[in-house]
Parts: structure tokens; C-alpha cells; sequence
């Protein structure tokens, strides 16, 4: 069985496309919804939340752990693997699958994701291993404004005032480095194109679920669990918009 978590609802990007490419896998998804959002947190933080969230997905019979939390890097997961007698290969997490699904990318990326993603380098040092320099915009408090249900008004203006520093920039490629971004990639659009920007939206959940597959493949009944550790009307909406109402639980835990 794989275990997926995030902070709430941004993984749930992750969980779809993977379904896309591997409908027969038992999946567990873990929400943290009652310690959203992570992108405004200290590493320190995040290493006690990541131990507790997979420590909870394994008890729960998960056997490979995909961190869909692009503020959870390597740095911080890699530690817990002997922690949790988990082996190297049995993780995925987001930046390794994007590097590689864009190394021979010749347009000039910019990547937009939280402050602790931003702040953490771990994209920036990912694309300098492979010879690329990329450009770094964070976006204070978008991900929560996701997951907790703000207007479409309030976060278009977000994202169009983080964007509207970078006006002069000639980026091509827009890369989404927070799950929680895709779910509002119509606002995402809809600003650049207010903005006069032509670049193109990446999503790297695409690129992630592919290297899941690679990793993790197995047969089983396509069963999907969905834990969250505070309750979300919103969460629930998501899940029975994306993945359907049969056989779909959503617990608290």
C-alpha cells in the first residue's frame, strides 16, 4: 500500500494523477489539515510533523511513503528513513521527479511556491546539479488561502501581486511548486494573461506520479483511504469532486 501525505488538500493534485496511471494500487492519504499550511514553517517544525505523518501512514499499512509536500524536502525525509527502518527506495517526494522531468528544458523557468520551499533552496540546488539556474518567486500565504476556502477575488489578487514584481522577467515556463497550486491553476492562467505573460503552467505532479510508478507499482484493489487530523467540509467537497463518492472514506484522525 502507498501512503501519501501533505498538509491538507494540495496533495490531493499528486493522488489524481497517480490514480491516472495506477487505478489497481491501495493508496492511504494523510491530510494534516489541523497544522496547515506547512510553507510558513521552520525546518524544525517540519521534520516533527513529517515524522509524525509517516509514522501514522505506516501504522495504518502503508509500505512506500510519497511526500506530496513540496516544503518537505529530501533533506528533511531522508533522515527518518532509518528512524522509521523505511529503505531509501521505498520514498518519492517532489523535487528529485521535476529535475529530472525538466533537465533538458531550455526555457527560462520561474518557480512559485511557498516561503519555507523558497527559503529551503532545495529546487534552486536541485537544477544547479544538472547545470540550470532558475528564477524564485514565494507567494506569503496562497497555500492556506487554498486550503482553508478564500474567495477566488482574494487569491487572484495574491498571485497577481507576486507576479506583478517579476513584470519585467522573461520566464517561459511557470513552475507550480506547491501541490496546493494546481487547484487554483485557472487563477495561475488568468493572471499571466492579465500580467501580458505567455509563459506555460507546469504542474510536477504529472512528473511524480511517473516516477511513483517507476518505484512503487503493485497490483491491489485500487482501495483509497483519505485521513485528515481536523475536519474539512472543504477537504471532503474536494475529494468527492476529484475522486468520486464510492467506496471513498474520509476519517479524522
Amino acid at each position: 500500500m502507498i501512503g501519501i501525505f501533505d498538509s491538507g488538500s494540495g496533495g490531493l493534485s499528486v493522488l489524481s494523477e497517480i490514480r491516472k496511471i495506477m487505478p489497481e494500487t491501495d493508496v492511504v492519504y494523510l491530510g494534516d489539515i489541523k497544522n496547515a499550511p506547512y510553507g510558513s514553517k521552520s525546518r524544525e517544525e517540519l521534520g516533527a510533523l513529517t515524522s509524525a505523518a509517516v509514522s501514522r501512514l505506516l501504522s495504518e499499512g502503508a509500505t512506500k511513503i510519497v511526500s506530496a509536500c513540496n516544503s518537505v524536502s529530501a533533506s528533511i525525509v531522508l533522515p527518518m528513513l532509518s528512524i522509521l527502518s523505511l529503505k531509501p527506495f521505498d520514498m518519492v517526494e517532489m523535487v528529485g521527479p521535476t529535475v529530472k522531468a525538466l533537465k533538458n528544458e531550455n526555457r527560462k523557468i520561474l518557480l512559485v511556491a511557498t516561503p519555507a520551499t523558497i527559503a529551503s533552496a532545495i529546487y534552486q540546488q536541485g537544477f544547479r546539479s544538472v547545470g540550470k539556474e532558475i528564477m524564485t518567486l514565494a507567494i506569503p500565504d496562497l497555500a492556506g488561502a487554498i486550503e482553508f476556502g478564500s474567495s477566488e477575488t482574494e487569491m487572484e489578487k495574491m498571485i497577481e501581486k507576486a507576479l506583478g514584481e517579476l513584470r519585467n522577467s522573461d520566464f517561459e515556463l511557470l513552475v507550480l511548486g506547491c501541490t496546493h497550486y494546481p487547484l487554483i491553476k485557472n487563477l495561475f492562467e488568468k493572471v499571466l494573461d492579465k500580467v501580458g505573460k505567455k509563459a506555460v503552467i507546469y504542474d510536477p505532479a504529472v512528473a511524480v506520479a511517473n516516477e511513483v510508478k517507476t518505484i512503487m507499482d503493485e497490483n491491489g484493489g485500487g482501495k483509497t483511504r483519505f485521513l485528515i487530523t481536523k475536519d474539512s467540509v472543504l477537504f471532503r467537497e474536494r475529494v468527492a469532486e476529484m475522486f468520486g463518492t464510492n467506496n471513498i472514506k474520509v476519517e479524522v484522525v
